[in-house]
């Protein structure tokens, strides 16, 4: 079976949301990126731009094709098409190998998530409706 490694950062953390996507998936461990990402707030998830100076806290999940195929649902990604989609997908270096994690071209006029770490921004502001 072939598996992929995807480092998740936002709703598909441990205990949000969209965690049970990955739930026939194998925890690897958390894993800061290097300082060169931008985090922001959508709302209800973050996204994350290249470019900027922040380390983004991720947990790192093996995967099979069908959850990376939902995965790819939820995050709008499109190998197919790649101009109709929200995120595009990326594979950097982790510590538990290459892994696939969901970027956003550009972002403007956004809460910015400074420290990159989604969980403790989540909680400071209270949950959110879904």
């Amino acid at each position: 079976m072939t598996t992929f490694n995807v480092a998740v950062y936002g709703s598909l953390l441990s205990g949000l949301s969209n965690n049970h996507i990955l739930g026939d998936s194998i925890y690897k461990g958390t894993f800061n990126t290097k300082e060169e990402y931008s985090m922001y707030s959508l709302g209800g998830f973050p996204a994350i731009v290249e470019g900027g100076h922040t380390s983004i806290k991720c947990e790192v999940y093996e995967v099979s094709t069908s959850t990376l195929l939902s995965l790819d649902r939820l995050e709008g990604y499109d190998q197919q098409h790649p101009s109709r989609c929200f995120y595009n997908r990326k594979e950097i270096d982790t510590s538990f190998g290459k892994a696939y994690i969901y970027l956003l071209d550009s972002m403007n006029n956004k809460e910015e998530v400074e420290d990159g770490d989604w969980r403790k921004y989540y909680e400071k502001r209270g949950s959110f409706l879904y």
